[in-house]
């Protein structure tokens, strides 16, 4: 059994080395490489009191958390919807529909951005035909700005919170609802009193990643803004890989400013994750006090014939 043991550990070695190259030791090089100072040698924090101090790099991070959250709020909403309506369906419609949205998912960086700029771009397909046609659907929208990023963004938020939210509906049981429907609770009682609480877990869990999702996303709004639009992302990459200023120690702050932002998220809704688990816990296990049975009508009857002979 001790030799076995022995060789069942040799198979964790290329996990641990794909660990070690692909996480740690980027991790540690990004960290390392924002303190060092910009001359000599040491440890400094002058580029993290630089991007504090700095309006443009704020304005940046900013826009990437206003995109991110309303990114987020949208395909969270919209992935519970779609969820609670796939699982309305057959099957086979089911297995194909969620096939679809798994490809829907991962349909996003250079293809999607130029996908919407041959549809709604300034001389996108839509734009020009609803022109034509006299509709001013697309009048005052502009794809590459605020708006336009939060539209491409949903567009692949969506379909991953349906396959993150999918399974947790079957969680629900159907004796819930019939139960809850012979009480006379109407559907917006019984979801907000029983289904949303059994949902949140899973809910929680969803916002923390789309919303690490949308704060990570790169080659979407590189490809589709570029350098005019200032976000999170796009200045680490052209401070890292820029043609005219290159600047990695600035580049490393903004990436471990970037991490932080992101696992705090994940973070929050990690233990917002576990207080709601730990809330439905205690309300399954609370005891139920059972109703005391008065005796049938003939015990009684018997025992009072007895009493009285």
């Amino acid at each position: 059994m001790k030799r076995s043991n022995r060789w069942m550990w040799l198979g964790l070695v290329p996990f641990l080395a794909m660990v070690l190259l692909f996480q740690l030791i980027p991790v540690v090089t990004m960290v390392a490489g924002s303190m060092k100072p910009a001359s000599g040698s040491g440890i400094s924090f002058g580029f993290y009191a630089h991007i504090l101090q700095s309006a443009y790099y704020m304005q940046a991070i900013k826009n990437s958390l206003l995109i991110s959250a309303a990114s987020s709020t949208i395909g969270l909403v919209a992935g519970l919807a779609c969820a609670y309506g796939i699982t309305r369906f057959p099957s086979r419609a089911r297995d194909r529909l969620l096939m679809l949205s798994n490809m829907t998912s991962n349909f996003q960086g250079i293809p999607l951005a130029f996908a919407y700029i041959v549809l709604l771009g300034s001389n996108g397909v839509f734009t020009l035909l609803f022109k034509q046609w006299g509709w001013s659907v697309f009048a005052d929208f502009n794809l590459y700005s605020w708006s336009g990023l939060v539209l491409v963004y949903v567009y692949f938020q969506v379909p991953l919170a349906l396959l993150l939210l999918y399974p947790s509906f079957y969680g629900i049981r159907e004796q819930w609802r019939e139960a809850a429907s012979l009480l006379g609770a109407s559907r917006w009682q019984f979801w907000t009193s029983i289904g949303l609480p059994v949902l949140s877990p899973a809910v929680f869990g969803t916002v923390g990643i789309l919303f690490a999702n949308a704060m990570g996303a790169y080659a979407t709004a590189y490809a589709l803004v570029g350098g005019n639009y200032n976000l999170l992302a796009v200045r680490i990459g052209s401070l890292v890989a820029g043609d005219v200023v290159n600047q990695p120690q600035l580049g490393n702050a903004l990436a471990v400013i970037l991490a932080l932002t992101t696992l705090l998220a994940v973070f929050l809704n990690h233990k917002m994750t576990q207080r709601a688990r730990r809330l439905d816990a205690a309300f399954a296990a609370r005891p139920v006090r059972k109703r005391r049975q008065s005796p049938p009508r003939a015990w009684t009857a018997a025992t009072a014939a007895k009493e009285e002979l």
